[in-house]
């Protein structure tokens, strides 16, 4: 797959954005603790960012999935994780079931609000105790009349301390394991709804992650999102969406962080030659440079594969397997190469480390995607 005059047109308003809009108040937002969802989306929204692949019907793009990819890659050079995660959140992982599955009166109510920016998604699956274990997920929605009343607590929600509504998967029924889930659109000013309070990270930091607790809130059965008791299968058709951003992003992020570190030790000089000259530097950021390559080759091909309508899951697990380990090891490598100043918190290495270790954690852990690889190629995982 190549990219296109549009495709490169694209990337620089979106480069645009984020050297204008977003870095010049990234250090203020991650002493805040949070980004300013509210006026930070409607410009997004300005762009079409929060609806590129969505259908214009609802104020999408009706772009196709190339142009998410794009998006994505640029968002690796914000200088803070956490904005680009609220900025995924919103259209690649709290959205996507909801314009696939929805209702026309969902999506008018819901979709479109979040498309333009009005509103704030978040995506709530996550449980104390559970983590990437869905199977074991305990909040309970149970029918009343023709509303569902709605009990249970999630971890670890991002952009869950500003969301106005949220896509929550919960449990509809008594058959057990992945079966008799749904996925519903939860308002959250609704009574019975709150924010037990905000986690501080180790990276991340201007993301609000939040642990939620829904003490028998009630809402329509319409907010169902699809069909009742196939939740958990829509659920893991937007995890595959939500692990291809991660490690289009990757890419992003691995790509600005070289070409830093680049500048940096051809400028640096030790004991009175360019840090550049050291053979052991110039080859170890050529391997990196490589295995950039070769993850922006998969995540091409990938792209494609999904744009001819075939499944991606094995593709997409790679690509975010992959991702998660090499932009450690990047962030590692750019850090060293900077000496002590990389270890500095003014150094933008130091954040760069601490952000990016949540790659190989969310979206599905390591080991899950090696597990979910593993069952694929008939092995008993």
């Amino acid at each position: 797959m190549r990219l296109t005059e549009d495709h490169r047109a694209f990337r620089d308003s979106v480069r645009r954005f984020v050297d204008a809009e977003i870095n010049p108040h990234v250090d203020g937002w991650e002493a805040a603790g949070r980004v300013p969802l509210h006026d930070l989306f409607p410009r997004a929204a300005a762009l079409g960012l929060l609806g590129l692949g969505y259908d214009p019907a609802y104020g999408g793009e009706g772009a196709d999935h190339s142009f998410e990819m794009v998006a994505a890659e640029e968002y690796g050079r914000i200088h803070a994780t956490g904005v680009a995660m609220a900025l995924g959140v919103q259209s690649a992982m709290a959205t996507p079931s909801l314009h696939e599955y929805g209702t026309d009166e969902l999506k008018q109510r819901y979709l479109a609000p979040a498309v333009a920016g009005r509103m704030v998604a978040a995506i709530a699956v996550t449980e104390p105790g559970t983590g990437s274990d869905v199977a074991q997920l305990r909040t309970r929605a149970v029918r009343d009349g023709d509303d569902w009343v709605i009990s249970g607590s999630k971890v670890y929600i991002t952009n869950g301390a500003q969301a106005d509504w949220l896509c929550l998967l919960a449990r509809t029924s008594d058959e057990g394991g992945y079966r008799g889930m749904s996925q519903i659109v939860v308002p959250t000013a609704t009574a019975g709804f709150s924010v037990a309070r905000t986690f501080d990270k180790l990276g991340n930091r201007c993301s609000d992650t939040a642990e939620l607790v829904l003490d028998e809130v009630r809402v329509p059965v319409a907010n169902t999102i699809g069909v009742p008791g196939r939740g958990f299968q829509q659920q893991m058709g937007q995890f595959v969406t939500e692990r291809m951003f991660a490690a289009y992003s990757a890419v992003g992020q691995c790509q600005y962080a070289l070409d830093r570190t680049r500048a940096f030790v051809r400028d640096r000089k030790v004991f009175g030659t360019p840090l550049a000259g050291r053979q052991y530097v110039a080859f170890r950021l050529t391997e990196l440079q490589a295995e950039v390559d070769l993850l922006r080759s998969h995540n091409l091909v990938t792209c494609e594969t999904l744009m001819a309508g075939a499944d991606i899951t094995r593709m997409a697990t790679v690509a975010k397997l992959k991702a998660g380990r090499l932009v450690r090891e990047v962030a590692d490598w750019c850090l060293q190469f900077h000496g002590g100043a990389g270890y500095l918190e003014e150094t933008w290495t130091a954040r760069l480390l601490r952000d990016t270790r949540l790659t190989s954690i969310g979206a599905g852990a390591d080991e899950v995607m090696l597990q979910v690889l593993a069952r694929l190629d008939g092995l008993p995982a």
